[in-house]
C-alpha cells in the first residue's frame, strides 16, 4: 500500500494489484502498512456499511458528534467516485480546509478519515458503491452534516453532473453558521477520543 498524505491527518492508500488470466487481487487494508504510515494500527471495525449511489449523488459533508466520535476507512469496490474530507475541527491547524482523491474499481485507493474530520463524495458512475468501516456504530442522532455548497469552503465538484442529494445534505447549515451554533467538533476532544480509541499516533500495540 503507498500512502499519499491528506488534510488534517486523513491518508489516501493506493494498493499493489495481482492480476492474472482469472481477473484481479488486492488487498484494500494491510495493518502494517497502515500504521506505518498512520502512526497507529487501524481502527477496530464497530460497523460495516455499504452505498449505492447514481452518477451525480453527493452524499456529505457529514461528521459524528464528539463524543462519541468515529474514525472512518472507505474505498470504493465498484464504480467511480470523488472522495473529499473536509477538516471542521475548530482548533485544528487546518480547520476549513479539504482535499479529494478518485476512489474508483481500476486503482482500489482507500482513505483513512480521523475522529472529528467531515466526509462526502460525488458518484461519477452508474452504480458506484462506497464501501465504510466505521470505528463506533451508526446512531442518527450523533450524525451531523456541513453544506457540501458552502461558498466558504469552496469545494470544487465536477463538472457536468447536476447534483443530487438528501433534504438533509441541501438544507444543512454551512461551516460557519455550524460553528456560531457550537455544533462542530473541537480538536482537542477529536485528539482526546483517538487516544481513548487507541487511534493517537505511537498506538501500535
Amino acid at each position: 500500500m503507498t500512502p499519499h498524505d491528506l488534510v488534517g491527518g486523513a491518508v489516501a492508500f493506493t494498493p499493489r494489484r495481482y492480476p492474472d488470466h482469472r481477473g484481479l487481487f488486492v488487498s484494500v487494508l494491510e495493518e502494517s502498512s497502515f500504521t506505518a504510515a498512520v502512526g497507529h494500527r487501524p481502527p477496530s471495525v464497530a460497523q460495516l456499511s455499504c452505498s449505492l449511489s447514481r452518477p451525480g449523488v453527493v452524499r456529505g459533508l457529514h461528521y459524528c458528534r464528539t463524543p462519541p466520535g468515529c474514525a472512518k476507512f472507505v474505498h470504493c469496490p465498484r464504480g467511480r467516485v470523488l472522495d473529499i474530507v473536509a477538516d471542521v475541527r475548530v482548533g485544528s491547524p487546518t480547520f476549513g480546509r479539504w482535499d479529494s482523491v478518485v476512489l474508483d474499481d481500476r486503482e482500489f485507493r482507500s482513505v483513512y478519515i480521523p475522529v472529528g474530520m467531515a466526509h462526502m463524495f460525488v458518484s461519477l458512475e452508474p452504480g458506484s458503491m462506497m464501501s465504510y468501516a466505521l470505528s463506533v456504530e451508526y446512531v442518527a442522532e450523533n450524525e451531523l452534516a456541513v453544506s457540501p455548497f458552502d461558498r466558504d469552503l469552496a469545494i470544487s465538484l465536477p463538472d457536468g453532473l447536476e447534483p443530487i442529494v438528501s433534504d438533509r445534505d441541501r438544507d444543512a447549515p454551512a461551516l460557519a453558521e455550524a460553528l456560531a451554533a457550537g455544533a462542530l467538533p473541537d480538536y482537542d476532544t477529536c485528539l482526546r477520543l483517538e487516544a481513548e480509541l487507541g487511534l493517537a499516533a505511537g498506538a501500535t500495540t
